[in-house]
């Protein structure tokens, strides 16, 4: 009855899925959930070695990981499931669907290490729950029944039934078909994009004001230097022309009258 109720289920939801015999050979979300029956009947049991060398077997077999321990309901669809990883005590409701790359993980308790061991450490999700690719729901929160998370999130807060989540953290932007905006739970990416923004146009506006600051000052300095030049100029003539005053009296007198200096600098000495 088990083995039946999983592959219509497959068929119902992945229109990849054609036959009951494609289901069966090529779908490693079917295989490692049969791998997970009969681990769990074993940890159950107290058989805790068995069961989890059984589910090591069916994580070679499939590449995902469901701790024996794990609670599965009824028409759980793990789609492709590559990657994925379920820890001891988590909860996963029926109807729900887990995409490639998605971990229900212990979160800060795991950091703990044999501290945590025997507490409720993994998250329960309701039923119809709807997780992405990629996604990460961590610690002993509650993802109410009928959510969706979106691909790549990371939840770690309780999401309530009816909702959808999106975001690192993960929060939630839809819930009973409304659009639902908080302000307790920002979406940090964001923030810091936009204070590097910010941060940016401080920036540009600075060096742009330095620019029209080192513009006016090279105005400045090039008034203050055509200024000198003149000036400089101004000068030279006037001494060129005093120069020759002097070398015109000079002429009208004697020789014995002539400055030394004079005459060395016409030439007269070399």
């Amino acid at each position: 009855m088990y083995l039946r109720e999983s592959i219509d289920n497959i068929l119902a939801k992945d229109p990849a899925a054609r036959s009951r015999l494609e289901v069966i050979l090529c779908y490693p979300g079917f295989h490692v959930l049969i791998f997970h029956k009969f681990a769990s009947r074993l940890w159950k049991a107290g058989h805790r070695t068995p069961a989890r060398f059984l589910s090591h077997l069916g994580r070679v077999f499939t590449g995902i990981e469901i701790h024996p321990g794990a609670t599965i309901g009824r028409r759980v669809l793990i789609d492709h499931g590559m990657g994925v990883v379920i820890g001891e005590t988590a909860v996963v409701g029926e109807d729900s669907i887990i995409y490639q790359g998605v971990t229900l993980g212990a979160g800060s308790a795991a950091r703990q290490g044999a501290l945590s061991r025997d507490t409720k450490r993994h998250p329960t999700l309701g039923s119809n729950v709807v997780v992405g690719s990629g996604a990460e729901i961590q610690g002993a929160i509650i993802v109410g029944d009928n959510v969706r998370v979106a691909s790549g999130s990371i939840v770690l807060k309780d999401v309530p039934a009816n909702s959808i989540v999106v975001g690192v953290p993960g929060r939630v932007v839809y819930q009973d078909g409304k659009k639902i905006v908080k302000d307790d739970n920002p979406d940090i990416e964001a923030e810091a994009i936009k204070a590097l923004n910010q941060k940016i146009c401080d920036l540009e506006k600075l060096v742009k004001d330095l620019k029209n600051v080192l513009r006016k000052q090279e105005q400045m300095l090039k008034a203050l230097s055509k200024n000198e030049v003149e000036a400089n100029m101004g000068d030279t003539a006037s001494t060129a022309s005093s120069t020759e005053l002097n070398r015109l009296q000079n002429q009208g007198q004697g020789a014995d009258n002539q400055d030394p200096i004079d005459v060395f600098l016409q030439g007269a000495g070399i």
